[in-house]
């Protein structure tokens, strides 16, 4: 088997599991939701920071006829910067929040990403968080007590882990469970799959299990033979 054949494998697995963790969540739905889009600004983000400003128009087209869903940008970078915008209704929008950043070296700061978003839904729920990034230099610990505090709060997230870094691997996976979302490795060279994931956290965020259903059954064929095997 080629290489090319074998992170094809590795990629439908990865939908394969990501569907089925999201399908056993508990339903949600009504109204617009909201969402915590969340990256890693640092230097060693760049090519990818650049992927996601093409592929987050995704967040919203997927849930135009669910009610829509509200999006907050938020990122770290450099000396110790984190920023966390208002939460936006258009492409847009987002669009240029991102254009306006660029990355900068620093250490991770996921650990402010999982308490920001605590506090963002103790004031109003947000209904998932979505974080994209490649390493953690932190402790474990305290990152784990923030996912368990989102997991009691029903706000999962979902932990894009970009590479083949072991540690960050092991840590986003615990995070991604204690929360009750899900861990999603990714391959930069593969943008429909990370085109499809995010779509689908949008979905669920917007509408709930019943809407991820729906909305597999009219993507595209890989989505749907895959949600298919897991019926």
């Amino acid at each position: 088997m080629t290489d090319k054949e074998l992170r094809t494998k590795s990629d439908k697995q990865a939908i394969d599991q990501f569907i089925h963790q999201v399908r056993t969540l508990p339903a949600k739905g009504g109204g617009q939701g909201r969402l915590i889009f969340a990256l890693d600004a640092t230097a060693s983000r760049e090519a990818t920071w650049d992927q996601a400003c093409h592929l987050q128009s995704e967040l919203f087209m997927a849930t135009k006829d669910l009610g829509g869903l509200a999006i907050q940008l938020c990122y770290y970078r450099g000396f110790g910067e984190f920023k966390a915008t208002g939460f936006v209704n258009e492409t847009g929008q987002l669009l240029n929040l991102m254009n306006g950043v660029s990355c900068l070296g620093g250490r991770t700061q996921i650990g402010r990403v999982l308490t920001h978003a605590v506090k963002e839904t103790r004031a109003k729920a947000v209904k998932a968080v979505v974080f994209i990034g490649d390493c953690c230099e932190e402790s474990v610990d305290e990152l784990c007590h923030s996912a368990g505090e989102l997991g009691l709060l029903r706000t999962p997230v979902f932990m894009f882990h970009e590479g083949h870094d072991p540690h960050a691997k092991a840590v986003f996976q615990q995070v991604s469970k204690l929360s009750g979302g899900a861990y999603v490795p990714f391959d930069r060279n593969s943008p429909q799959v990370l085109k499809d994931l995010m779509a689908a956290v949008a979905v669920y965020a917007s509408g709930g299990v019943k809407a991820l259903e729906d909305f597999s059954s009219r993507s595209s064929p890989e989505v749907k033979r895959l949600t298919q095997q897991i019926r």
